[in-house]
């Protein structure tokens, strides 16, 4: 078998913004993806299904895997013809152990490429308002491990450090903070010289202690901090409040768990990160079509005939022209059909095929489109309703009482999904989440699936409409419904939450 290749992959700090798109594109290509702790959950969320899992994490004092044996397992995964990703957080050069990954792979002919990744010591200063450079201050940038062995002295030549005036930052050294202080101290460094410790840069988690070289420990015992966490000495450190400008998003600090189904979850996504959220992509569900179409296939034959075609959702939509094209058919099919739509989604997703919706109801629910559309109609026309397998069956009932005749056809069905690499249960337990975002009560129902034995009355739900609402309700958690069944409203919702909180 052909050998296969590695790509070693720098995942960045955290927030996925940061992820480099060539990194992205690998990513989707792999078959092998070996990771480690310190890599953003909003990228593993990324990683294809179809992708094998291999976890060497890696924290300070706890290794799953030993290098030697990552060393390995990247060599061996290639010789069975596999394209392995090695994804490691930050930049897999800068203090990332990249260049002994390569050397065994260089020794048996396996081909590879580095994909750089944001490195930390420049990205998490920059999202807490410190500038690693600045010409009234500096001219030098210097990144240096804080890590030692256990019972050993620093090899770092500290009174060198001092005379280059530059910034200094300090990667892996809380842990050794006040020996680091010291050694400042006693190479020569000016104890009022401005530092500061960022605790998870880029994340909801985001923190910042500022002070000087001769409090700096002090002031982070009184503060606390978690790991991981940098250390930046330097003048330009005096620049953080001035400069500062993650936390002024509305939306900095949270994180936000969004259920949506995967085709359908990045607009939700993107906004809610242009607002400074932490955002989780966990689909709770998936929509796939149904093994058996014929009854669509049917329809199709007879479609000039129908007088209103009804979508329910996105995905609907979707699937109905999917099929459409399958059948090599195209729009001049649908004839003189005028097209009811439940809402602004399922009416966005219509327009990609370049049609516009002939209705859409006041409030976006299949109880309201049902209500409403019967005023329209005379009584004998032919209605198509191509949509989910557990639809609301109210919509077909009301249309029927008018004398309707309704082709009620299920084209997809919807089934429950479970992140294989983030534990949803634990980070609620946790408080790691501040809120959780429904687009549908089949989300609700999805996600509790996930998290079985979860104290749902803790869990802080943003819910899109009335239906999405009374299935949060259900289980008992602190619902709010937006003021208008769209992604937009739904966004607005949050923000108000975050400011109650």
């Amino acid at each position: 078998m052909a050998a296969g290749k590695v790509w070693l992959v720098g995942a960045g700090p955290g927030d996925i913004g940061l992820f480099t798109l060539k990194g992205a594109a690998v990513l989707q290509q792999a078959d092998v993806v070996v990771y480690d702790s310190l890599v953003g959950e909003g990228v593993l969320a990324k990683i294809p299904e179809h992708a094998r899992l291999i976890n060497v994490g890696k924290r300070a004092n706890h290794h799953t895997m030993v290098q030697e044996d990552i060393n390995k397992v990247l060599l061996e995964e290639a010789e069975k013809g596999n394209k392995v990703v090695r994804l490691k957080g930050g930049d897999p050069f800068l203090f990332g152990r990249g260049g002994e990954e390569l050397e065994l792979l260089s020794e048996n002919g396996i081909p590879y490429e580095i994909i750089p990744g944001v490195t930390s010591p420049i990205s998490v200063p920059a999202y807490n308002g410190i500038p690693v450079t600045h010409r009234d201050f500096c001219s030098s940038l210097h990144i240096i491990t804080g890590h030692k062995r256990a019972g050993q002295e620093y090899d770092i030549d500290f009174k060198a450090l001092t005379r280059t005036k530059g910034t200094l930052v300090f990667l892996m050294g809380i842990a050794a903070l006040e020996d680091i202080c010291k050694g400042l101290l006693a190479g020569g460094m000016d104890p009022d010289m401005p530092a500061a410790v960022l605790q998870k840069g880029t994340t909801a988690g985001q923190k910042r202690v500022v002070a000087t070289v001769g409090t700096l420990k002090e002031e982070v015992d009184r503060q606390g901090i978690e790991t991981p966490a940098i250390i930046v000495v330097g003048k330009v450190c005096s620049l953080a409040d001035k400069f500062a400008w993650y936390e002024k998003l509305p939306l900095a600090g949270w994180k936000v768990l969004v259920t949506r189904p995967r085709q359908h979850i990045s607009k939700t996504a993107d906004l809610l990160r242009q607002k400074g959220a932490e955002v989780l992509e966990l689909p709770s569900i998936c929509t796939v079509p149904v093994e058996d179409n014929g009854r669509l296939y049917e329809a199709f034959e007879k479609l000039d005939t129908y007088q209103w075609i009804i979508f329910t959702s996105p995905a609907g939509v979707e699937i109905f022209f999917d099929e459409m094209d399958r059948k090599e058919m195209d729009v001049r099919s649908l004839g003189q059909a005028k097209i009811a739509v439940i809402g602004e989604g399922t009416k966005k997703k219509l327009k990609e095929h370049h049609l516009l919706a002939d209705f859409v109801p006041d409030v976006y629910d299949g109880d309201t489109l049902g209500a409403e559309l019967a005023k329209e109609l005379q009584g004998n026309e032919k209605i198509l309703i191509p949509r989910a397998e557990a639809g609301n069956k109210k919509l077909t009932e009301l249309l029927e009482q008018t004398g309707a005749q309704v082709d009620d056809i299920a084209t997809y069905t919807t089934r429950y999904e479970k992140s294989r690499l983030i534990d949803e249960k634990k980070e609620l337990e946790t408080g790691s989440v501040d809120c959780v975002v429904f687009t549908s009560a089949s989300t609700v129902k999805g996600f509790v699936e996930g998290t079985k034995g979860l104290d749902y009355t803790k869990v802080k739900a943003a819910c899109i409409g009335k239906q999405t609402k009374a299935a949060a309700d259900a289980y008992g958690m602190q619902t709010r419904m937006a003021k208008k069944a769209t992604i937009e409203s739904l966004i607005e919702l949050v923000e108000e939450m975050k400011q109650e909180n």
